[in-house]
């Protein structure tokens, strides 16, 4: 079946103009939207922990962040763009016992309303509008005059035109420019666990790592695997962003091309694609909701641990090395 997809003419931003939208942190997605809001003209009120460094990037911004509470008075939309792991707490503190019947709860993910972390009343509608692009590019798309695209998920209608508040809500970040793809909670919220822990960034760092490894204990020289196995990595995924796998293989060398057809089967095998179930089934089931909740509460040890072994690792060293000598690119350290 054919996604809806919705452009600027489906999705006026009138049932925003005019009205206030609170904005629940001021991160990624959070200063994206506020920006972009109050550049197509609406009304944004910004609620961040003063003395935070977003505090200040919201104050620096032209925002006069306040509390949760005072944020949300009168709000037409809230809009919360937490971390995950901390949403539910938020709400139950500040948020749910603030809400009034009538007001709209936005979400970029819906990891909490899923998973039912976070149980809003019957009173209130619940939307979701999920840009498909980390909140820098979701500004600056909107700051050439374009957009990325947006999906948009109504899990609740209390009032009657939750999908108008949450199509002008898109429209007001930019995603009507790209286009609004319609979805549910569900199929967000699982869809998009399974691609960054299978192919975005579990299953690609994994196949990274493991590869770098070969070469280096096979006697290569550390600076030559990472350039083949890391740096290189990019130019493929440019060319498959731009044209799919088929512009790729066009764009590369029939050797390549051939070992590519030949031995990626080898790579991700059958018994690779039984994992990729089971991981499925772990999310759907709400197992890794449940894994990672807990693992929040409990201190992040097991997390904290295998970041700084992955940090440390030669693959990491080597590389923080190179990219110093490549002055073309903005090299990031953490």
């Amino acid at each position: 079946m054919a996604a809806t997809i919705y452009y600027e003419k489906d999705a006026p931003i009138d049932a925003l103009k005019g009205k206030k939208v609170a904005v629940v942190g001021y991160g990624s997605q959070g200063h994206a939207h506020s920006l972009n809001l109050r550049d197509s003209g609406i009304d944004v009120a910004v609620a961040e922990l003063e003395g935070t460094d977003n505090f200040k990037l919201a104050t620096e911004h032209g925002f006069a962040p306040t509390d949760v509470k005072t944020a949300m008075e009168g709000a037409t939309l809230i809009i919360i763009t937490l971390p995950d792991e901390i949403q539910a707490k938020v709400y139950a503190d500040a948020i749910g016992p603030n809400l009034a019947a009538g007001q709209t709860l936005g979400f970029c993910h819906g990891f909490n309303i899923h998973f039912k972390y976070i149980v809003p009343p019957e009173t209130v509608n619940i939307v979701m509008i999920a840009p498909k692009g980390p909140g820098h590019l979701v500004r600056s798309e909107y700051e050439k005059g374009g957009g990325v695209p947006n999906l948009i998920a109504i899990e609740q209608d209390s009032t009657g035109d939750a999908k108008q508040i949450a199509l002008a809500w898109a429209n007001g970040i930019g995603g009507a420019r790209a286009g609004i793809i319609e979805t549910t909670y569900k199929e967000e919220t699982e869809t998009d666990l399974f691609g960054e822990q299978v192919v975005l960034c579990g299953g690609l760092t994994a196949l990274i790592k493991a590869s770098f490894e070969t070469l280096v204990e096979a006697g290569y020289q550390p600076e030559i695997a990472y350039f083949e196995c890391m740096h290189e990595v990019k130019l493929i995924v440019d060319l498959m962003y731009e044209g799919g796998m088929s512009y790729m293989r066009y764009s590369i060398s029939n050797t390549a091309e051939y070992g590519d057809l030949t031995r990626g089967p080898r790579i991700i095998t059958p018994q690779t694609k039984a994992e990729m179930k089971k991981i499925l089934s772990e999310i759907t089931s709400g197992q890794f909701a449940k894994e990672w909740v807990n693992e929040h509460q409990s201190g992040l040890k097991n997390f904290n641990a295998l970041y700084e072994k992955d940090h440390d690792s030669q693959l990491e060293t080597v590389g923080r090395k190179l990219r110093d000598m490549m002055k073309w690119i903005d090299s990031k350290k953490v």
